[in-house]
């Protein structure tokens, strides 16, 4: 069977239209039913083939877009939140970057409060610059700094109130558009305003988890999310400093030579942080270059510090702060550092590994 050919093609390569063929079809068509040999094509790939295209969204762009609607749009009922998603070219005009996975830039303009609710969806922040800002989750206020990872999982009650004279704006990732495509979506309105507007230096959840090999006793139950609402920075930056350093001396400790990574995990569990999605942190020396890998399932990558070039199906985007690229399922991608370059990651890989579809390939170059 020859790959020259695509699936649709080699199934009705012995078919000849005929009258009682076409009536055939309009019968079919009549009962809302879909032979698979006019359609194995689309059904039926050779390799993952997703609606999604490589893209790339700058901070140049976005942040002074997010401050224009700063100043025309309010935050409040009906709208809920300033968010802008970033919606790929690929997929129609749906406000998703790829079939799983919805990001957005986030603005809260000084003094600003958007009020609390809960959605089934699961959703997280990653600060790539500005404090001042508090997440109120259950109750709990969770600071919000530059290099923070936060949480917010599934049905948690959770609102914004911004304490200074200045604005802040972050990336939101959630799970809403396989959400969609299941059906599970719940939401709920909370309080008008947030249940707690205290502007603590550290969340209750913090005190109680975040110390490294340490569990409470008083909570030995496995979480489906984790119950840490905030990943700082001070910890991600010495992970991937530590692992370069283990590798100058000649330790095995990164993923690649000059290529040290992270994933942020569920305390309770060892997995990730949600059960929908999946955030890493990566830091490449300068000079640095992966090998080229082709992965099931789609990613999106916002640049934290320093430049890089990101080669996305043989296409070289140059990226630097803040900037932003999605990589649909199974599009080769590969990255090149021009000074030491910081990147976070986020992906649907839990669903894809619970559901045994994962794969990636991994060209070795000439």
């Amino acid at each position: 069977m020859s790959s020259d050919l695509d699936s649709g093609e080699l199934l009705n390569a012995n078919l000849t239209a005929t009258p009682e063929l076409d009536e055939l079809y309009e019968d079919f068509a009549a009962h809302h039913l879909a032979p698979l040999w006019t359609q194995a094509s689309e059904v039926l790939t050779f390799h993952p083939r997703s609606d999604a295209v490589p893209f790339v969204w700058r901070w140049d762009d976005l942040y002074p877009l997010a401050a224009r609607a700063g100043a025309l749009v309010p935050v409040g009922r009906g709208g809920e939140r300033r968010a802008i998603a970033l919606a790929n070219p690929g997929l129609g005009g749906a406000p998703y970057a790829t079939p799983t996975i919805w990001a957005a830039i986030q603005y809260l303009g000084p003094r600003e409060t958007a009020p609390e609710h809960r959605h089934a969806q699961n959703a997280f922040r990653f600060v790539v610059e500005g404090e001042g800002v508090w997440t109120v989750v259950n109750g709990d206020p969770v600071a919000m700094r530059r290099g923070d990872f936060l949480l917010t999982p599934g049905w948690n009650f959770h609102g914004h109130h911004n304490d200074t004279d200045s604005p802040m704006a972050w990336i939101d990732g959630l799970d809403v558009p396989l959400s969609d495509h299941i059906d599970i979506g719940f939401f709920e309105y909370g309080s008008e305003r947030v249940t707690d507007e205290a502007s603590p230096e550290i969340s209750r959840s913090e005190r109680l988890w975040a110390y490294p090999g340490l569990r409470p006793l008083s909570a030995l139950d496995d979480r489906v999310s984790s119950p840490i609402a905030a990943y700082r920075w001070e910890y991600t930056d010495r992970a991937v400093a530590e692992q370069l350093r283990l590798e100058d001396e000649g330790h095995p400790a990164t993923v690649e030579q000059g290529h040290a990574a992270i994933r942020y995990v569920n305390p309770t569990t060892g997995g990730d942080v949600m059960p929908t999605l999946r955030a890493e942190f990566h830091r490449l020396r300068d000079g640095t270059k992966t090998r080229t890998r082709h992965e099931v399932g789609s990613s999106v990558w916002q640049v934290f510090e320093g430049s890089g070039t990101f080669v996305i199906d043989g296409v070289r985007h140059t990226l630097n702060r803040g900037d932003l690229a999605v990589v649909p399922s199974w599009i080769p991608w590969s990255i090149e550092a021009e000074s030491e370059f910081d990147l976070f990651r986020f992906n649907d890989g839990p669903v894809i590994e619970r559901l045994g579809f994962a794969r990636t390939l991994i060209v070795d170059e000439p």
